[in-house]
């Protein structure tokens, strides 16, 4: 008898050890959630002198790592932008910023100078001839060489009309943009960009840009 109350106090004894350390790793758990948040935060890419659309003064700012030349990218401004900015960016509870990722060479960074330099003289300007740059990108063969200084040309005059297209391609010509466009290579180079597009909502990487459940989920918990 004795031993019988003596083995069922070492099984309560057990228990009770097994749940406090299951407590205590829940508490680090949650500690350790709100730690990655706070680093998070604090190690998103500065947003200055980057282009900027939404409220100035969201707390929610999303950023798109994007490639002109990226035929994902085409598909993403075009399936799930459009959802995201009617929601967050129009209604003011987020901001959204562009940068530039070269990973299809001479091209991409064509396109690049090019936007850097229509931003420069007018932000409003920039997202015109930013989407419509992707407009212009071919659904078939995109591989081919398509983005050339004329075609950057063209679109500036027809769809940004208000800023000197002169201008642009001696930016274009003169690589005047560079430095902007070399900031926005070393953020790739920083935080390790992989894939275009790469979305990034408040120092969190979304793991799937074309998923909208989870890019809403991620801004939710902000």
């Amino acid at each position: 008898m004795a031993k019988s109350k003596s083995g069922s106090k070492t099984m309560v004894l057990l228990t009770l050890a097994v749940l406090v350390v299951l407590f205590s790793l829940f508490l680090v758990t949650r500690m350790s959630g709100k730690v990655d948040q706070t680093e998070a935060l604090k190690n998103q890419p500065s947003l200055e002198n980057q282009p900027t659309m939404g409220n100035p003064s969201a707390g929610i700012n999303i950023v798109e790592f994007g490639d002109y030349k990226c035929p994902s990218c085409k598909a993403w401004g075009e399936q799930v932008f459009p959802q995201l900015k009617k929601e967050y960016m129009d209604t003011g509870k987020a901001k959204f910023s562009y940068i530039n990722v070269l990973f299809h060479g001479e091209e991409s960074k064509l396109g690049a100078l090019a936007a850097e330099s229509v931003f420069a003289q007018d932000n409003d300007a920039y997202w015109k001839f930013h989407k419509q740059l992707f407009d212009t990108q071919p659904r078939e063969n995109h591989d081919a060489p398509w983005i050339t200084v004329d075609v950057l040309l063209n679109i500036a005059k027809a769809y940004a009309p208000q800023v000197d297209a002169k201008k642009v391609g001696d930016d274009i010509k003169n690589q005047i943009t560079m430095p902007q466009v070399n900031i926005d290579e070393q953020l790739v180079k920083t935080y390790n960009i992989q894939q275009t597009p790469s979305l990034m909502i408040n120092g969190v990487m979304v793991k799937n840009p074309f998923d909208y459940n989870e890019i809403t989920s991620i801004i939710n918990k902000r």
